[in-house]
């Protein structure tokens, strides 16, 4: 074990109690954010109650659904060169997004009475869903890790964010387009540079939490909390996405239910790109940009693990055709595996670095 990168050995945890504290702390937090803002938690356009709701929900789901994805034979092909503890999760149910994001999404869409902002973001997500649906039916098809090609999946990506930042430009108010830097109030004016920054975030975000997503719980509960901080800071000017978030929030609260370690069930590019598209999309909508980098931070080091591994291998390529790993694997979660740390340490670790990104961004949004 490299002593280095070993995290305490007090860090103990398992499954069901990373699920339950994390269930708890954001239970908690949205209680507590929404008495700050003299909302009362019963209320529907609140974070509570469409966090909770949505949380039982897709749980309660999820019991009916996973045994008909293990009856379907979705089982997850696991990559051989990855850690060794994972070739055991083999044929373990994927797709799991199909039940929690369409949950939530319909939680959603009534406690906001239907708001167009809402329906807006919650067709983005879909979208992004179902990009991640085919990629994972592909993938089950022939039964290798390839589902359809980088370029196609990208090419999907962009028309369905084409489209939303169509629907944005017809929509929204002129100002859309100046990045609002909360810290200093001052707006940084982009004009016509903003629709390429835009089309690229809900890209990127889309695809970062895809490669988040590798160990059981990681991508649900470290996006969770970043939904839930995204529906506080966006709630006095937008409470139809406040709720959206909050309700997305619970349903990767309840998703973890049957996702954690060991997981029953995997939310596959189904549930991952989806993910990524939501949060994009709302952060696009309110002008919270600087918002989501802070809370994108676990997504952004993943993403910048794997482009420095390629970039390395093939900067350092010899003659033999083979370059050096900067990482013993990457994204970085499966590097911290390979050094020691079992998957448990991962996730309780990058939970706690995720309600810190968090707590900075409600200390320094403009409430």
């Amino acid at each position: 074990m490299d002593a280095k990168l070993s995290p305490n050995q007090g860090l103990n945890f398992s499954g069901i109690g990373l699920a339950s504290g994390l269930a708890a702390g954001l239970g908690i937090a949205a209680v507590v954010l929404d008495w700050l803002a003299n909302r009362t938690p019963w209320q529907g356009i609140s974070l509570t109650l469409p966090l909770v709701m949505s949380t039982i929900i897709s749980a309660v789901v999820g019991y009916f659904v996973v045994p008909l994805l293990q009856a379907l034979k979705t089982g997850q092909i696991i990559r051989e060169d990855g850690p060794q503890a994972h070739l055991k999760k083999a044929g373990t149910p994927t797709m799991g997004g199909i039940f929690f994001i369409p949950v939530a999404v319909i939680v959603a869409c009534v406690w906001s009475s239907f708001a167009p902002e809402v329906l807006a973001v919650s067709a983005l997500t879909l979208s992004y869903g179902l990009i991640g649906w085919i990629d994972d039916w592909q993938i089950l098809r022939r039964k290798s890790n390839k589902g359809i090609s980088p370029r196609m999946k990208l090419l999907l990506q962009i028309g369905f964010a084409l489209a939303f930042c169509v629907w944005l430009m017809f929509n929204q108010p002129a100002n859309i387009t100046s990045i609002a830097l909360p810290w200093v109030g001052f707006a940084l004016p982009l004009g016509l540079l903003f629709w390429p920054l835009a089309g690229f975030v809900l890209v990127a975000e889309s695809n970062a939490t895809n490669l988040t997503d590798g160990i059981d719980g990681l991508a649900a509960g470290t996006v969770a909390i970043a939904l839930l901080a995204l529906g506080a800071i966006v709630a006095p000017t937008s409470p139809g996405l406040m709720v959206f978030c909050a309700a997305l929030s619970g349903g990767c609260l309840g998703f973890l239910a049957h996702n954690r370690n060991p997981a029953r069930v995997f939310m596959g590019d189904t549930g991952s790109l989806a993910l990524g598209g939501a949060l994009a999309a709302v952060a696009l909508l309110t002008n919270s940009l600087v918002a989501l980098f802070i809370l994108s931070g676990i997504f952004f080091v993943e993403t910048l693990s794997v482009m420095a591994q390629v970039t390395y291998y093939k900067a350092t390529k010899g003659p033999d055709g083979k370059g050096k790993r900067l990482f013993k694997m990457a994204p970085l979660h499966h590097h911290l595996e390979l050094s020691g740390w079992s998957e448990l340490q991962v996730v309780g670790v990058f939970y706690i670095i995720a309600a810190m990104l968090a707590t900075i961004c409600l200390a320094i949004a403009p409430f």
